[in-house]
């Protein structure tokens, strides 16, 4: 089946209970425009919210992950098209923000280069696999811009010295070392990857539903809180998932 705004844009495909999310843009290296970025954004909000599917993995069709942002969109700028760069830029905020907010895990397939918008989609899944002829990297400062919407999850993820040095000098790093930098959590053969990938998948998708969605929501909570109140709310979670358990339990199931 297919799936977004543009249905050639995005493909999807279910596999038990794992939704495989792939961006058709091969000739462009699955650049993102406006049209492929809202259907990125709907095709996962779409994931989540169908009760058939446990988890998404995210792969590129082709050669590439994804390039980052087509800015031949925005090639000879009108007062028309800096409205279309304003909706993009919200979209792309609210792509990079899904992810955290899905209750479902999302395992990234890296398949391919992975640059700008591309590597900041590339690392803001649950889990992340990469091929090892992949590469990854924010290039933008090269181009005479700033590395900006995906700046705040990368600093997240690598912490400060690497993020920096990645933004700052703008180079690619291989497979292995985004895997030394915590950027993925395995590094495969090229033609094992989507068979990986739908390892982690099936493994999260055995998890309890509620279990999954109360893991990630105090997951993303605590990432950023001070340790007093990060303990208070799992302590939180825990009265919640006891309260679930023991409805179940009421209801005659395990």
């Amino acid at each position: 089946m297919k799936s977004g705004s543009d249905p050639g844009l995005l493909l999807a495909e279910d596999r038990g209970a794992v939704r495989i999310l792939t961006m058709n843009r091969p000739d462009k290296r699955n650049a993102l425009n406006t049209a492929l970025t809202r259907a990125l954004l709907e095709g996962l909000r779409a994931a989540d919210a169908a009760p058939s599917v446990a988890c998404v993995v995210l792969t590129g069709a082709g050669r590439g992950f994804c390039a980052g942002a087509d800015l031949a969109e925005f090639k000879d700028l009108t007062p028309d098209k800096q409205r279309l760069v304003n909706e993009r830029a919200e979209l792309t905020m609210q792509l990079h923000l899904v992810f955290s907010k899905m209750a479902k895990p999302v395992v990234t397939a890296i398949n391919g280069a992975a640059m700008g918008g591309g590597a900041g989609l590339a690392i803001a899944g649950d889990l992340a696999v990469m091929a090892e002829s992949a590469h990854i990297g924010y290039p933008e400062i090269r181009h005479g811009i700033v590395a900006a919407i995906v700046m705040a999850n990368l600093v997240r993820q690598v912490g400060r010295k690497h993020a920096f040095e990645l933004v700052s000098l703008g180079e690619p790093v291989d497979a292995a070392k985004a895997l030394r930098l915590g950027m993925v959590n395995r590094v495969v053969p090229d033609g094992d990857l989507l068979a990986e990938s739908l390892v982690y998948a099936t493994k999260l998708s055995s998890a309890g539903s509620e279990a999954m969605r109360a893991t990630k929501q105090l997951f993303h909570e605590v990432a950023d809180l001070p340790l007093e109140e990060a303990l208070k709310r799992g302590r939180e979670a825990n009265q919640r998932m006891r309260a679930f358990a023991k409805s179940m339990r009421s209801l005659g199931k395990p």
